[in-house]
Order: C-alpha cells, then sequence, then structure tokens
C-alpha cells in the first residue's frame, strides 16, 4: 500500500470514530440557546399551560410547541419523529383535540389546554387507552407509542362528539397519521378498539 493509500485510509478511520464520539458542542439545548439570547432578540415570555400545571417560558417566536416541551420543559414523552408532520410522533392535545406539535409554534398555544403523555394518568392510574396499549402489546420499540396513545384518546373524543361506531377500518383510517415503524398495527387497532369499549 502506497503511502497516499495508508494516509488515507488513517484519515478515513479517525473521521469515522471522531463521528462516532458525542460532541458535547455540537448540538447546543435550545434552553441554553434562550438563556444567552438579550431581551431584543425575538424572545418573547408567554405561559402554556401543560397537563394542568402553568410554565411560564421566555421563547423565541419560532420555536415550535414541540421542542417548548421537550427542551425547555422537559416532558419528553412527546417524540421527535420526522420534524415535519408526517409520523404523528409528536402528537397531543391541545383543548382536547390531537395536533402534531412539530408543525406549530408555541406563541400560537397561550391560554391553550395542553395534554402529554405525561398528563394523562390521573391519581397514579392509567388512562384506559394506556392501559389497554399494555394489555393488548400495542407497542414494540415504543417511540412512537406516546403520540398513538394520544392520538387515540383523541379519536375517542371525535368519535364520541361524532357519535360513530369504531370498526377496525374505521380506527385504521382515523390512526393513519401516526407511523409505527415496528409494525405493531393489529395489536395497535385492538387497543384502541378496547378503550372504545370502555369509553
Amino acid at each position: 500500500m502506497d503511502e497516499s493509500k495508508r494516509r488515507f485510509m488513517q484519515s478515513a478511520a479517525a473521521a469515522a470514530a471522531f463521528g462516532a464520539i458525542p460532541h458535547s458542542g455540537a448540538q447546543t439545548p435550545l434552553r441554553e440557546s434562550a438563556q444567552r439570547a438579550t431581551a431584543g432578540s425575538g424572545v418573547q415570555r408567554l405561559t402554556l399551560n401543560v397537563n394542568a400545571r402553568p410554565y411560564v417560558l421566555d421563547l423565541e417566536a419560532r420555536v415550535t410547541l414541540l421542542d417548548a416541551l421537550r427542551e425547555y420543559i422537559g416532558l419528553t414523552g412527546t417524540k421527535k419523529g420526522c420534524d415535519r408532520g408526517q409520523c404523528g410522533a409528536c402528537t397531543v392535545l391541545v383543548n382536547g383535540r390531537r395536533i402534531n406539535s412539530c408543525l406549530t409554534l408555541a406563541v400560537a398555544h397561550e391560554g391553550d389546554e395542553v395534554v402529554t403523555i405525561e398528563g394523562l394518568a390521573r391519581a397514579g392510574k392509567l388512562h384506559p387507552v394506556q392501559a389497554a396499549f399494555v394489555e393488548h402489546d400495542g407497542f414494540q420499540c415504543g417511540y412512537c407509542t406516546p403520540g398513538q396513545i394520544c392520538s387515540a384518546v383523541g379519536l375517542l373524543a371525535e368519535a364520541q362528539a361524532e357519535k360513530i361506531t369504531l370498526t377496525d377500518d374505521e380506527i385504521r383510517e382515523r390512526m393513519s397519521g401516526n407511523l409505527c415503524r415496528c409494525g405493531a398495527y393489529p395489536n395497535i387497532v385492538a387497543a384502541v378498539k378496547k378503550a372504545a369499549g370502555e369509553a
């Protein structure tokens, strides 16, 4: 092997090794960015009501509800999947309606009631949808599960308001905005159907 090939192989190996090590300065949490921001740089104070608790935050107008929940409030149950509203992993309930929190700005929800996966259980008892997901193994890796559960809670409220019967096909259609890359769909449908029967 000539010297130029050897140098290339060594530098490629070093780059791969360096890329595998987490670099603390590469990704600065939004919270730290906000703390460094000055008052004149578009930061505004707002109150978000999340899981029946008010949070007073200083946010830039461009911060999404998803990032406010995860990076500022510390509620990491809501997941960041595609960050484009295509996978549903970030689904939360706002005033009882399910939304993709990655597609909406936090400042747009001041005064709204936001419920995340952490806020569904009451007095140490799982929400019926959460219990049904556990009973029917409605998850595999679990990454999409918080969004699936929040979406299912919203679906049940919609079905009750619209007075519709939830068949398997109806559940699949209404849950189609939430993707499960593990393919646990039959169990998810069974869990939603069980919760619907108890609602």
